[in-house]
Order: structure tokens, then C-alpha cells, then sequence
């Protein structure tokens, strides 16, 4: 009975990995039959307006409006692009975002017990990912 059982599981596994294969198939040729438009059509050499096609663009905004706004940053339909305040007025972990986060080498080099608990976190996370695709890179040898 529980061979049974066991090779009924089996069967359902292998049909989910099965399933899980023509998914990503489906999303593949999805992602890769995807068209692009360009914006505008190419213009000739020798055209009349290949010079000023060529020519970089100013903006038509004034330099006071730029160093105010954040010009691009709406949104909305009916909305304004947002002010720039002072720095006093973000959080404070917004200037941290862009800071250097310790690899995992670097991480696997120093004591577990030493590290500050966002680095353990980054550890423990970067340490199973590793070996996660280290198993799947197994798997697919085989």
C-alpha cells in the first residue's frame, strides 16, 4: 500500500516539474516575441533635417524650475511634479539605500557571532541562495 502511495507521489512531482517546465516555456517566448517600436523614423543622410536631428536637445525648462521640482517624477494625469525639500525633511534611511553591502566572501571570511544582526540577515540569505543554485547546477549536470 504505501509503495503505492509513494509511486503516486512520484508521478505527481514529476507532473508538476513537468507543468513548471511549460510555464516557463510560455513565458520565454513571451518575453522573446515581445515587439519594439522606435519613436520616430530614421532620417535619411543628406536630409534637411539630418543636421538638426543630430543636434542635441535643450530643455525648454528654466533653470529655476529645475532646481526646485524633481521634473519627471509625476505620475498622475492630472498631478504636478513633486518640490524638492530639504534634506532634513526625508527619513533618514533614504540617504543609506546607495551604501556598499558586504559580499558574501566577505561576509563568509569574518565570525558569525561578530556580525551585526543586518549582516547576519545578509548572510543567512546570500549563504542560501548560493547554494540553491549550486544544487540546481547539480541537478542539471545530471
Amino acid at each position: 500500500m504505501t509503495e503505492i502511495l509513494l509511486q503516486e507521489e512520484i508521478m505527481a512531482l514529476n507532473n508538476v516539474r513537468s507543468l513548471k517546465n511549460i510555464i516557463q516555456s510560455v513565458e520565454i517566448l513571451r518575453i522573446g516575441s515581445v515587439r519594439s517600436f522606435s519613436a520616430g523614423g530614421k532620417a535619411k543622410k543628406g536630409a534637411k533635417g539630418a543636421a538638426a536631428a543630430d543636434a542635441p536637445k535643450t530643455s525648454s525648462l528654466s533653470k529655476e524650475v529645475k532646481s526646485t521640482t524633481v521634473v519627471g517624477a509625476n505620475i498622475l494625469k492630472d498631478g504636478a511634479d513633486p518640490k524638492i525639500l530639504a534634506d532634513s525633511e526625508y527619513p533618514d534611511w533614504l540617504w543609506h539605500v546607495l551604501d556598499k553591502r558586504p559580499a558574501l566572501s566577505e561576509l563568509q571570511r569574518k565570525d558569525a557571532e561578530s556580525l551585526p544582526y543586518e549582516d547576519l540577515k545578509r548572510f543567512v540569505k546570500l549563504d542560501n541562495r548560493s547554494r540553491i543554485k549550486e544544487s540546481n547546477s547539480v541537478r542539471a549536470k545530471n
